[in-house]
């Protein structure tokens, strides 16, 4: 059965990658003056964020295996991303799903801002929170696929072994950036690579099926 928000067109008109990055361009460059601490701390994770974006950017390139399984879709897909230009696992991991889905010409990328869309994040709770990045595929009736997020496993446990350490948040961060600039998109790669194959998989029983 279609999402409800994929049949009144509201995933599809999510930003493209293209638009989403105008968009926090344009938030890394809002002045800090008069913003109450929590905003400003946003700003600082904003910038940053862009700075993160354009370095992976540049130097990213998919992995010949993963390239190859991107180019064997071969129906029409939705992937949604429900992101925030302040989250710091959005920006170590968007850059990367949005050049594999690059490679597609069946694969259209939306973006979709949480904070404005509370409503359809809470179609997508990880253990009842509301956590960044979440990608959802969708076929072209708007069927559910496949779902991934908020971060590569390794990283989560990373995350938690901090946690558990008893950090704060900034101990936190720092050991899960510091992961995440090590691995370069590694442990990523391998959920998708996981991910993809099941989904060809079931492509093509569903297609056998018919």
């Amino acid at each position: 059965m279609a999402h409800p928000f994929y049949e009144n067109g509201r995933i599809q008109a999510g930003l493209t990658p293209d638009q989403f990055h105008a968009e926090m361009s344009k938030q890394a460059e809002a002045s800090d003056t008069g913003l109450d601490p929590e905003a400003v701390e946003k700003l600082e994770f904003t910038r940053l964020n862009l700075r993160r974006t354009e370095r992976i950017m540049r130097t990213y390139k998919v992995a010949d295996d993963l390239a190859e399984m991107l180019r064997a879709i071969d129906s029409p897909q939705t992937w949604m991303v429900l992101t925030e230009p302040w989250c710091g696992d959005s920006a170590q991991c968007l850059p990367y799903i949005t050049a594999m889905a690059s490679l597609s010409l069946n694969i259209d990328l939306r973006l979709i801002l949480r904070d404005e869309n509370l409503d359809l994040m809470d179609n997508f709770l990880t253990n009842g929170s509301r956590s960044i990045p979440h990608l959802v595929i969708f076929d072209h009736d708007g069927n559910e696929l496949a779902n991934w997020g908020p971060r590569p496993a390794d990283a989560q446990v990373v995350f938690n072994d901090a946690k558990s350490a008893g950090l704060e948040k900034p101990g936190i961060l720092e050991k899960l950036h510091l992961f995440y600039g090590r691995n370069r998109g590694a442990a990523l790669e391998d959920e998708f690579r996981f991910l993809l194959k099941d989904l060809l998989n079931n492509t093509r029983n569903r297609v056998d099926e018919k």
